[in-house]
């Protein structure tokens, strides 16, 4: 599976969830961390945690488990790292306060995930 099939079933993942405003940023030319940025919004914390889970249980069935995950306990901000892919989970205020969009986006490296 490439980087951006793996984005797109993490983005895919999401969206079965209900998940808000899915965007995969292609980020390998701006840093060496990873390729992609799967970002997403849920509108309360109950929601955030279970699209990780949702990602978390999809990826599992393809073999694969995050290398790291955080802050999905708390429901405000998780992330879910699979190396190529970094998916990014948000509370709607999280998600306006931290604009990652803003901080990665070159202008031609954004796509927008709609089922």
């Amino acid at each position: 599976m490439t980087g951006h099939e793996l984005a797109l079933a993490c983005a895919k993942a999401l969206s079965e969830k209900k998940a808000q405003d899915i965007v995969i940023l292609d980020v390998a030319d701006q840093t060496v961390v990873c390729s992609y940025f799967v970002i997403a919004s849920g509108h309360s914390t109950t929601q955030v945690r279970a699209l990780g889970d949702a990602v978390e249980e999809k990826l599992e069935k393809e073999g694969l488990s995050p290398l790291r995950k955080e802050g999905l306990r708390e429901g405000r901000w998780g992330v879910l790292d699979y190396g190529d892919v970094v998916v990014h989970i948000f509370n709607e205020e999280s998600r306006l306060y931290y604009y990652l969009e803003r901080l990665w986006d070159s202008g031609k490296n954004i796509e927008r995930y709609e089922d």
